[in-house]
Order: structure tokens, then sequence, then C-alpha cells
């Protein structure tokens, strides 16, 4: 089962000719209200992979927070983990330009009060796989590493948005999952030589014991486990709107992981999936299904293998 504890937002998307500098005032003809945050998102793209997936986090008590649990719902992940809380809920405005470029404003609200203790230790075991990100407080995502370990679960961290990572949640996590920024921002932060991000990535890896995978756009995607490094070249298409594509390609993995793929077969779903993302308007309406990441599996450049197969 993957259990993902993390934001749910509303999104307003606003389509406009650029993105606004500061001290510009930019027109859209209109905007879109859509579901989003992290969390969220990926726990749909998850659901939609195939994935059994329980959401846990904090809405309000207002009609944005009910919007989003029925969302949720209608998706097949199971809300009986979300709370309402006294806070409005999270709230994200996105402004999308031509290029299908993106800049987001995000006002926490009910995620700023997310509380990872009101997650039973019966959902967490050796057959859960907890999903992060950084749209909560740290402070409550590190508590949960840290259950999760002692009881066996694994773990996979987003770290978007980039955020501090104390050493001792780094090693906690089986699945560490970044930008190319974030992964240089980490190794920062950590006291890591960084220079190129194969470099980078090997040397979170050793650091952290745990598989560094990092998303670089249209350059694909690295693995690595401080020895082996896989490289997976993306899925070419004509991108619409990047909005939600990390979180389809995390949502996405962990489907695969907790199905039992090796990491080489999840990260190619992932990429596919990410790809095929960025192809609509928005961040979880575009996410692909099952059937649809499978149809466009073989169109995938392949992936190469420096070193010995992983131990999965």
């Amino acid at each position: 089962m993957i259990l993902v504890f993390g934001s749910l937002n509303i999104d307003l998307v606003l389509a406009v000719p650029r993105i606004p500098r500061p001290g510009e005032t930019v027109l859209a003809p209109s905007y879109e209200r859509k579901p989003g945050g992290k969390g969220a998102n990926q726990a749909v793209a998850a659901a939609r992979a195939g994935g059994r997936v329980a959401m846990a986090g904090a809405v309000g008590d207002d009609g944005f927070g009910r919007e989003v649990i029925d969302n949720l719902a209608a998706q097949g992940v199971d809300t009986t983990l979300l709370r309402t809380v006294d806070r409005p809920t999270g709230l994200a405005c996105i402004t999308v330009d031509a290029e299908a470029e993106n800049a987001i404003a995000v006002a926490s609200g009910a995620n700023g009060v997310a509380d990872s203790n009101t997650i039973p230790d019966t959902a967490l075991g050796p057959e859960t796989l907890v999903v992060l990100q950084m749209e909560v407080p740290p402070a409550a995502n590190w508590r949960l590493v840290e259950r999760a370990r002692a009881q066996s679960a694994r773990v996979m961290l987003s770290l978007a948005p980039a955020g501090p990572l104390p050493e001792h949640a780094f090693r906690g996590l089986d699945y560490f999952l970044v930008n190319r920024l974030e992964a240089e921002m980490a190794a920062d932060a950590l006291g890591l030589a960084s220079g190129d991000i194969g470099t980078t990535a090997r040397n979170l890896a050793r650091q952290g014991g745990t598989l560094v995978i990092v998303t670089l756009g249209a350059d694909g995607v690295l693995a690595t486990d401080g020895e082996s490094v896989l490289t997976q070249p993306s899925l070419r298409v004509d991108p619409v709107d990047t909005t939600g594509a990390g979180d389809t390609f995390a949502g996405v993995l962990a489907a695969g992981l907790d199905a039992g793929l090796g990491l080489a077969a999840a990260v190619a779903r992932a990429s596919t999936a990410a790809a095929l993302a960025c192809t609509g308007l928005g961040a979880q309406e575009s996410m692909p299904t099952a059937a649809e990441i499978d149809q466009r599996m073989a169109d995938l450049p392949a992936a190469n293998l420096a070193g010995p197969e992983f131990g999965d």
C-alpha cells in the first residue's frame, strides 16, 4: 500500500502570454480551478497508475476542503486519514506561459498544521511505502520517517520545495527524489562536494545509504545507489503545461515500486507518465492512467545502466 502524507490544495490556473516580472501585471483571459497540492497530486498519480493509495493530511472546513476530499475519493484514494482543521484549505495560484513554463505561489493554510502523529502505527508496516514532500511542516515529516522505519515501512521523500534535510532523516530514506537544483542544495546542506550531477547524486546516495533519483526535465532521469548509475532518456512530447509533471513522476514511481517492479522498470514507467502529464493543462487532470502509460512505453528510449544491477 502507498501512504501519502502531504499537502492538499485548490489550484487557480491562469494561462498568460508570459510569466510576470516583479512589479508587472499580466492579464489572463480567465482562470481554471483545479485540485492540487504536491501530496494530493502524487496520491492521484499513483492511484491512476494502478496503486492502492491512502492520503493523510489536513484541509479546512470549507467548500474547497470538501471539493478536495470528494475529488480524491473519486480517484480511488482512501481519505479516511484526512483531518478537517480550523484553517482554510491550501490554495495555489499558478501562471502558465506560452512555452508551458510556470510560476507558482502557495498559501499553506491547513497544510501548515498537518500532523503525522494522527497516522496510526497500524497504517505503517513492511507492506507500506510512505511518500512525503515538503509542503507540510518538516518536523511532521521527520517524525513520520522515524516511525515508519521503526515499523519497517519504506520511505520516499520528494525534496520539493527544497528545504533543510536533517542527516538523521536523510539516512532513514529508501528513495530520495530530487531535481537538479534540489540535489545540489541537499548536497551543499549536508557538506558534500558537488560538481556534475552524476557526482552529486552518487555522493548523496553514499552519504544517506539511499537510492537517489534525479529528474532532469527534458534530459530524462538519473538514478544511483552510489555505485551503479541508471540514465533514462525522456519520452519526447509536445508540452502544453509542465505543472504536475514532477508529482506525476513521483506518484507513478511509487506505484511501480509498490507493485514490486525493479528500479529501472519503475523509473521507465514514471518517466513515460511524467512526459504524458505535460501534454494537458493542469496537474491532476493531465495525469495518465496505467493503460495510457502502457500504450506509450514502447516509444520511450532505452535506458543505460553503468555498473551492476540494483539490488531493488
